[in-house]
């Protein structure tokens, strides 16, 4: 720990990557040279394949073992000869383009993600390399404040295609145009189409794969095919925050409604409809009432929340599962709340019912737990 070297995985076909001194469990291996001179060619090595190759040879496990590395021949003259043509220039520094990773520089221009990338920036989400002297200029273009963007024009914003366009534009500067949006869009299979229908057809599934089902931008929708969408940051969706996009977005696209059935607008009616009931939804997370509760199994009742006041430590599984169960998202999230693998240690009977069964203590890591608000409301007193 705490030493640079080069990081393996374990499993499938052992992929490797810089090591910069985490910590780490079993899933991986690092390989860390005694002599720093070595580092080039170990790295060339790794990232070669013949490691796993050799591995392989040695254990067929799903899992690769520590002694099985430890056993590899290695050719450190050849291998030299290898990292001198493959870095002429030394190593290459502590990089990536790929959003999901944390060395992310947080630059829609040169991302594996271009569109993901801008709309997480328009809601105001921040990369850990966007901050401090070695990020490269990108400033906080178009970021919203509150994280809460409507795909319609709301409450005097513009619509999100149209401020992610903006967005776009100061971001690519002089290499912006039509051919470059069109481009983005094709990298996303939706060629020929708007940004706006990316933004309510393709984005927030393509958010969920991206980030391994573990989404913190969520598209919150009422169901109907013309009616209210939102982006919303997760990370800025406090209780203050939810209650703006329940009573002042919402509510203003709801007052819009509401005129255009007194004009006697065509579908007006059902889109009136739809944003009344998601607004009923919302309400319900808001004061978190079961089945619309926030849940957290390491946690006793006095600890659980009170309505929506999410821990963002605890995790998107555990937080997003209120707006699962009130149906208001794009898409049905890939994520289960069964028991988890594993024995939860002996807890305390009256602040983890959940864990005790017939006057039994059965250790199951339950996550399909409701708990009212009366009883956490009795338990913090």
């Amino acid at each position: 720990w705490g030493k640079c070297g080069v990081a393996v995985g374990m499993m499938g076909d052992m992929s490797a990557s810089l090591y910069q001194g985490a910590l780490f469990t079993h899933g991986i291996c690092s390989i860390v040279p005694k002599n720093a001179e070595s580092a080039a060619a170990i790295r060339a090595f790794c990232e070669s394949g013949e490691l796993c190759a050799e591995v392989r040879k040695l254990d067929q496990k799903i899992c690769a073992s520590l002694d099985s590395v430890a056993k590899v021949p290695f050719d450190l003259a050849h291998w030299q000869k290898v990292a001198a043509e493959k870095y002429p220039d030394g190593l290459p520094k502590p990089f990536s383009s790929d959003p999901t990773q944390w060395l992310f520089y947080g630059h829609p221009k040169g991302s594996d993600q271009p569109l993901q990338v801008a709309v997480a920036r328009l809601l105001g989400y921040r990369w850990p390399r966007q901050t401090g002297s070695s990020f490269p200029d990108c400033p906080a273009i178009g970021a919203d404040e509150d994280g809460i963007v409507c795909l319609s024009a709301t409450k005097g914003e513009a619509a999100a295609a149209e401020r992610l366009r903006e967005l776009l534009a100061r971001a690519y500067g002089k290499d912006w145009n039509v051919s470059k949006q069109e481009e983005l869009l094709a990298e996303v299979d939706y060629a020929g189409l708007t940004l706006d229908e990316w933004l309510r057809n393709g984005f927030f599934e393509q958010h969920c794969a991206l980030f391994h089902h573990r989404p913190f931008i969520w598209h919150i929708l009422d169901g109907n095919k013309n009616g209210f969408n939102a982006l919303v940051n997760y990370h800025k969706l406090t209780h203050a925050n939810l209650e703006k996009l329940t009573y002042a977005y919402l509510g203003d696209w709801i007052r819009r409604q509401q005129a255009a059935v007194e004009a006697g607008e065509a579908g007006s009616d059902a889109r009136l409809q739809a944003a009344k009931q998601l607004q009923n939804s919302l309400k319900l997370i808001l004061e978190g009432e079961q089945p619309y509760d926030i849940f957290v199994r390491w946690k006793p009742i006095s600890q659980q929340a009170m309505g929506w006041n999410p821990d963002l430590n605890d995790g998107v599984r555990m937080n997003i599962r209120p707006f699962a169960n009130a149906n208001v998202l794009r898409k049905r999230v890939k994520i289960k709340w069964e028991k988890d693998r594993g024995k939860e240690p002996q807890r305390d009977k009256k602040e983890f019912p959940w864990f005790w069964h017939g006057g039994d203590f059965t250790g199951d890591r339950v996550n399909d737990v409701h708990v009212a608000l009366e009883q956490k409301e009795k338990a913090r007193k």
